[in-house]
């Protein structure tokens, strides 16, 4: 995994904006619906190309597919993993957490509007959207080859007509994979997270063996103390610890210099309040076996969280990905703030040592869960930018 040796080196984490069509046939394949597969993976093709062009273009120097043969960053393995059986309910986390609780009438006015627009404008997976539900009830297992082999195809020929550093694909975490398909099968949620993890460990390995960066998707990670109000600090640490156990499982066998692992606060344009904060957890995600850590660091309740990394023990050869653009606000930051988040990571941990990069994917931007498309690519745009402006100064 290449580091900013010359300059800030910039990436974001993943999903980017899908197009009205490819939204509309994703949802359609994910509901089981029939689907024209000749239309379908003419327009994943045609979709990478085009997002791969655009990152280059406003110069980003680690890009990916952004995950356009996705509906979701979760739902896609449905698709890849063979034990489970379709749910006539919709899939993701219905619970209450600690901020709907506190902000109830905020999140029930939310929900309101959001049910009131037309379904072509709710995304897949969102509140009231299509995302069918999944229950394991039989032997976990990966028969998603095909599936990640085209991910990787169109990959590589998009990258064919561009410049860049390095390439990365996404791929989900077995503790997520377990939050989104309820275990119906195994005796011990421990077993179905093992099982799990020995299922996923194809789809790594094959990401790796074609070349590409492997990006561990874990917001359950973070997310996990917000959507349990019953538990504490301490007992999340014990959920978390075993996410990590499970995690290296599923990395056995691959190198650490070609995994990155993200996490990250969710999708939530919202108030929030009771993230589980950045110093009660670092030290167990620095445990996971990969060279680079991809966070949540510019939105207004983690900026601050800089601080913590100059006490965290992060290893001499790790690398820091912070978001330095935030996927929960509309304003687009100004280059010079960019570079002066970029400036704090580098003064703390090294300049060699700092990716600049997004808090949070951009999903199906503009479908009424997340910024606009076109205020999506003008933050990316302003993290090239402020990457620039930062190199100038910590490269003289």
């Amino acid at each position: 995994m290449k580091s900013s040796e010359q300059r800030v080196l910039t990436t974001h984490c993943g999903s980017l904006p899908r197009t009205e069509r490819l939204v509309e046939l994703l949802a359609a394949r994910d509901s089981n619906q029939r689907v024209d597969a000749t239309e379908l993976a003419g327009t994943i093709r045609s979709c990478v190309d085009n997002v791969v062009q655009r990152q280059a273009a406003i110069g980003l120097d680690v890009i990916g597919d952004g995950e356009q043969s996705k509906s979701s960053f979760s739902s896609y393995v449905a698709q890849r993993l063979g034990g489970l059986t379709p749910l006539n309910v919709q899939s993701g986390f219905r619970g209450e957490t600690r901020d709907t609780l506190q902000f109830a009438d905020v999140y029930a006015e939310q929900k309101a509007m959001y049910a009131a627009r037309p379904s072509n404008m709710r995304r897949p997976g969102g509140t009231g959207g299509v995302r069918i539900a999944y229950a394991c009830t039989g032997p976990i297992t990966y028969i998603g080859q095909d599936r990640v082999q085209e991910d990787v195809n169109n990959l590589r020929n998009a990258l064919k007509e561009v410049q860049v550093e390095e390439a990365f694909i996404t791929a989900l975490s077995p503790s997520n994979v377990a939050l989104y398909h309820r275990n119906e099968f195994y005796s011990t949620e421990e077993e179905y997270l093992v099982a799990i993890a020995d299922a996923m460990h194809v789809e790594y390995q094959a990401i790796v063996d074609a070349g590409f960066i492997l990006q561990i998707d874990d917001p359950r990670l973070a997310t996990h103390y917000d959507r349990h109000p019953d538990i504490s600090v301490e007992e999340c640490r014990g959920f978390i610890a075993q996410c990590v156990e499970v995690i290296n499982h599923a990395l056995r066998g691959i190198p650490e210099d070609r995994v990155r692992f993200h996490t990250c606060y969710s999708t939530n344009v919202a108030p929030r309040v009771h993230d589980l904060e950045l110093r009660h957890f670092v030290d167990l995600m620095l445990n996971i076996h990969a060279q680079a850590y991809s966070f949540e660091a510019s939105n207004p309740r983690h900026e601050h969280e800089w601080q913590v990394w100059e006490t965290a023990a992060l290893p001499a050869d790790k690398i820091l990905v912070p978001g330095v653009v935030s996927h929960c606000i509309t304003l687009v930051e100004h280059p010079d703030l960019v570079a002066q988040r970029i400036a704090r990571f580098a003064g703390v941990v090294g300049r060699e040592r700092v990716i600049a990069s997004n808090d949070c994917g951009f999903a199906t931007a503009g479908a009424g869960d997340e910024v606009h498309a076109d205020v999506a690519w003008a933050k990316l745009e302003a993290l090239t930018e402020g990457a620039r402006r930062a190199s100038q100064r910590l490269w003289p």
